[in-house]
């Protein structure tokens, strides 16, 4: 009991920091030094490590990879979002400066 005890506070500190990085990225109105690709390699991985959770029957790493995946499906979906209203704000031939309407 002790261990599968250690293993859900892990997954919650865990999944509550990533969740906390999601929302600043989403309230802060830009994505500027984010990578899609970090969101497209965690959301690989945590296919696989869910996958894998399952097979061998460890459910703590089940759950925290599934809550994985799906912070990396909404911070993916998030990054998309800032790139394309950067895109439509930046006028052709300059470069975008990354920052939201409010904050240029």
């Amino acid at each position: 009991m002790g261990s599968e005890a250690i293993g859900w506070f892990s997954s919650f500190v865990l999944v509550l920091t990533i969740a906390n990085q999601v929302y600043r990225q989403w309230r802060s109105g830009t994505s500027q030094g984010v990578s899609r690709w970090l969101f497209v390699g965690q959301l690989t991985a945590s296919t696989g490590f869910t996958l894998y959770s399952v097979l061998v029957g460890n459910w703590v790493f089940v759950v925290t990879n599934a809550l994985m995946w799906v912070s990396a499906l909404v911070g993916l979906a998030i990054v998309l979002k800032h790139r394309r209203a950067e895109r439509r704000l930046s006028p052709r031939g300059t470069e975008s400066t990354g920052m939201s309407p409010a904050r240029a």
